[in-house]
């Protein structure tokens, strides 16, 4: 994953881009996204050969800042950031053995924690593809574990219902000759032996996964100045996900600095959120902790509470939350992790009204508080988010009808005032100390 964020003035670019002219050629029917718009909550998962070493390598631990480049988190990083030999790193192949995966346990916690579709790293900088791939042989086929981990996925998710889509590093592979190693390379890769990876794996491996797999997403990976992927590029690329599926959304980290017109969602920079309403189906890809690989000693839990919150702040402006996580090299899923799926699933059980086909309503709302809309059978509600204590809330709506507490349907009381409603919020409610939401039918 790119390790800054991207900036509100690279955001409004995107969108001016999106709003220019699509080349039918390469855009997709918007209705073929609507799925993404309703579902708003997705699980990304970050696995690899770096879940086997949990974010330490030969006594030393990310983040290490006696090293040029190691002071990050992020343990999918470990490779170059805590400077392992490229031998040393690809040797990793050969212990490679997750006999504690169960495809089906992993889908099954997104379920109940209230996700609708599953994006996982198919192939990450590292260049180690988890599916068995005709392109290379460093793959999961090639490990003693020998078997394909994406197939057992999307079996699962078909099985459950769950949309699912893959990420795919197209620009960085540090087991690739041709391809650059880190953005800080020097001297960087030439364009010549960039085009060598871009047709000799690159363009394969996605038209494998496209055929052999059916993804309803792909999720690329770009930020900064990545030169190599030009608009030209770009375009090859989405012009071959078009020709091989009808149906697969594609990201605007495609290209960092210019996505064009053609994508399907925007992707926001890593932990990052819009202050405003977008205009356009959008996305933020965020942390349980600080890393996204499995870090054994990044202690940096959020909680659910917290995790809760930033799912309500991105589907209040219109977006999707991509909420991570990092399983164990032996395929079993971090205990903290699952703990804390299983409370949001709670939460999720008893307000995702709220949540999934909902739109933002552009009405101001103090600091603390997400609004949000839906019309359930032939009736408008306005859904009120309300992460810490008030006595009291007043919005400018009018033409307001019953109002109660979503979760118990305790009533709420109000009074109108011209073009305001005041609603007077019991006390009782923040003895619960997750998010309360409340529900006010708008006639």
């Amino acid at each position: 994953m790119r390790k800054t964020l991207i900036t509100l003035f690279c955001f409004c670019l995107g969108l001016q881009l999106l709003h220019a002219q699509r080349n039918p050629e390469l855009s997709l029917d918007p209705s073929k996204a609507e799925w993404f718009r309703e579902a708003k909550f997705g699980m990304f998962i970050h696995w690899g050969l770096y879940s086997m070493l949990e974010g330490s390598y030969n006594g030393r631990t990310l983040p290490d800042k006696s090293l040029k480049n190691g002071d990050s988190w992020y343990a999918e990083w470990i490779h170059p950031r805590l400077e392992i030999p490229k031998q040393e790193y690809q040797k990793l192949k050969d212990r490679f053995n997750p006999t504690g995966y169960n495809a089906e346990e992993w889908v099954l916690e997104a379920k109940n924690a209230g996700i609708r579709y599953i994006v996982i790293t198919s192939k990450h900088h590292e260049g180690f593809a988890l599916w068995d791939s005709k392109v290379s042989k460093y793959t999961i086929t090639h490990t003693p574990y020998k078997k394909d981990l994406l197939q057992q996925l999307v079996d699962a998710c078909k099985k459950h219902d769950m949309k699912y889509g893959f990420y795919y590093s197209h620009w960085l592979d540090w087991e690739d000759p041709d391809a650059p190693f880190t953005q800080w390379e020097q001297p960087r890769r030439s364009d010549s032996d960039f085009e060598k990876y871009w047709q000799r794996k690159v363009l394969p491996q996605v038209k494998e996964l496209l055929v052999k797999f059916n993804p309803d997403l792909l999720w690329f990976d770009t930020w900064g100045d990545n030169d190599h992927i030009t608009p030209q590029r770009r375009d090859e690329l989405i012009r071959l996900i078009r020709k091989n599926s009808n149906k697969c959304l594609i990201n605007g980290r495609i290209c960092y600095s210019n996505p064009g017109e053609n994508i399907d969602f925007l992707e926001m920079g890593d932990n990052a959120y819009p202050s405003s309403i977008l205009d356009r189906p959008w996305q933020s890809p965020a942390t349980m902790q600080h890393s996204w690989g499995y870090h054994a000693k990044d202690f940096n839990w959020k909680s659910a509470d917290k995790m809760v919150e930033y799912l309500v702040q991105c589907t209040s402006r219109g977006g999707n939350y991509l909420l991570n996580i990092g399983p164990k090299g032996d395929g079993t899923l971090p205990i903290p992790a699952v703990r804390r799926l299983r409370e949001i699933g709670a939460w999720m059980l008893a307000n995702n009204e709220a949540i999934y086909g909902t739109q933002p309503i552009r009405i101001d709302a103090p600091k603390g508080v997400y609004l949000s809309q839906k019309t359930v059978e032939g009736k408008h509600y306005m859904y009120i988010f309300m992460a810490q204590p008030i006595s009291q809330l007043t919005l400018a709506v009018n033409g307001t009808g019953d109002c109660k507490v979503l979760e118990t349907g305790q009533p709420i009381t109000y009074k109108n005032y011209g073009d305001a409603v005041c609603l007077d919020i019991p006390e009782n409610l923040f003895k619960d100390s997750s998010l309360q939401v409340l529900k006010l039918e708008i006639k």
